[in-house]
């Protein structure tokens, strides 16, 4: 119960700005394919999520993974943004299973985000971004919780706007040390040099409405681990007002490290 205490009041701190400062949202959850965009300078983002997947039948007792992820942005100039965020993690495993349904927090992650190039009206160039996150192993190894290892991943994005407000996005990103794990969803056995990609299309529909599809996916340099990852989605984004929107999507899963199926629901503000 503690935990979901701590939950309520974190979320009742950081909805009672949402009255007060109206800041445009921009729009990247629940899409795991990062935007060019940063935070606004002297801004902070926040968004929750929480994602239910069915897991690969190769991980059982292990069934189903429930994961609740809080993220903090801020913008440091306009172009540079710092993040912060952890997931909550809950596996549910068979009657069989020594650990029971394991519940607690995952492991850390630090990023850094830099724009380096903003799209320009009438340029057939995208808007560019490099990004850097460190994920620290504060998660419990034993409970499936964490890694047990130091992530360092850089990734790069280009976005374009396109006609009939479409939106298209690209990421590539390459793992240095450690994994893509969050609890059992991702890739977990390798330890170091991972690659990983995101392509995601958006519609904006109207001033409110968004939707859009990705293709998401991991994979490894070693062959003989045969790990790998490949996420399709749909989602839709409705923005309730400028600062403030939600979002819903369904994937499905191929690969080891990748959910059989999944739900996504979330919200994003902004607030000074």
């Amino acid at each position: 119960m503690k935990c979901s205490y701590k939950r309520i009041i974190i979320l009742l701190a950081l909805l009672v700005p949402l009255y007060v400062v109206p800041i445009s949202v921009y729009a990247q959850q629940p899409f795991q394919t990062d935007d060019a965009d940063t935070t606004e300078r002297g801004t902070f983002h926040f968004e929750f999520f929480n994602e239910f997947d069915v897991l690969q039948r190769s991980f059982y007792p292990a069934r189903t993974q429930n994961t609740s992820n809080f993220k903090l942005n801020y913008g440091l100039t306009d172009r540079i943004e710092l993040d912060c965020d952890i997931p909550v993690i809950t596996i549910f495993n068979a009657d069989v299973s020594p650990l029971g349904n394991p519940m607690g927090n995952g492991d850390l992650d630090f990023g850094v985000k830099y724009n380096f190039r903003q799209e320009k009206r009438g340029s057939w160039l995208p808007a560019l971004a490099v990004a850097n996150y460190v994920e620290v192993p504060t998660g419990n190894v034993e409970k499936q919780l964490g890694s047990g290892v130091t992530d360092v991943e850089l990734y790069g994005v280009a976005q374009k706007t396109l006609p009939k407000d479409f939106t298209l996005r690209a990421n590539l990103g390459f793992l240095f040390t450690g994994n893509d794990s969050t609890g059992l969803v991702g890739i977990t056995s390798l330890r170091g040099a991972v690659w990983t990609a995101g392509i995601s299309l958006v519609k904006e529909i109207n001033s409110k409405l968004s939707l859009g599809g990705e293709v998401f996916g991991g994979w490894t340099g070693n062959r003989a681990l045969r790990e790998s990852q490949l996420t399709p989605l749909v989602g839709v984004i409705y923005a309730v007002r400028d600062n403030f929107s939600f979002n819903f999507a369904f994937h499905g899963g191929k690969g080891e490290g990748s959910p059989r199926v999944g739900a996504v629901v979330g919200f994003s503000m902004d607030f000074k």
